[in-house]
């Protein structure tokens, strides 16, 4: 089973300022990721993701995953999106893939394969 870290990060309302959430978590599965993912509130994770590409290399792609549920309010939702590219960058992410649920973790491999 492939080990991934994620690190969801939360913008404070008040200051603006990105932070790590305090449970620094190692998961097995994006199963797992998304069982910590709020239902309402939008997050970025910090994806490292080990798979085997088609021809049998090793592929670790580095990812920011863009969580913006649709049932967030929309301050929230402009806040997350004016602060993605920021993120991306002092991530240094290769690149950054949005889901809108939980059940879109499911086609982050595919989605990491096809490049």
């Amino acid at each position: 089973m492939p080990k991934l870290t994620d690190s969801p990060d939360m913008i404070d309302k008040h200051t603006y300022e990105i932070r790590q959430d305090e449970d620094k978590v190692v998961y097995k599965s994006l199963e797992e990721v998304g069982d910590d993912l709020p239902d309402h509130a939008p997050r970025f994770v910090l994806l490292s993701y080990p798979l085997t590409m088609g021809d049998g290399r090793l592929s670790v792609p580095y990812v920011l995953l863009f969580y913006l549920p649709v049932t967030c309010n929309a301050e929230m939702r402009m806040l997350y999106a004016g602060a993605k590219e920021l993120m991306r960058n002092t991530s240094e992410a290769g690149r950054i893939i949005d889901i809108e649920s939980v059940e879109e973790l499911e086609e982050i491999p595919d989605k990491l394969k096809s490049g």
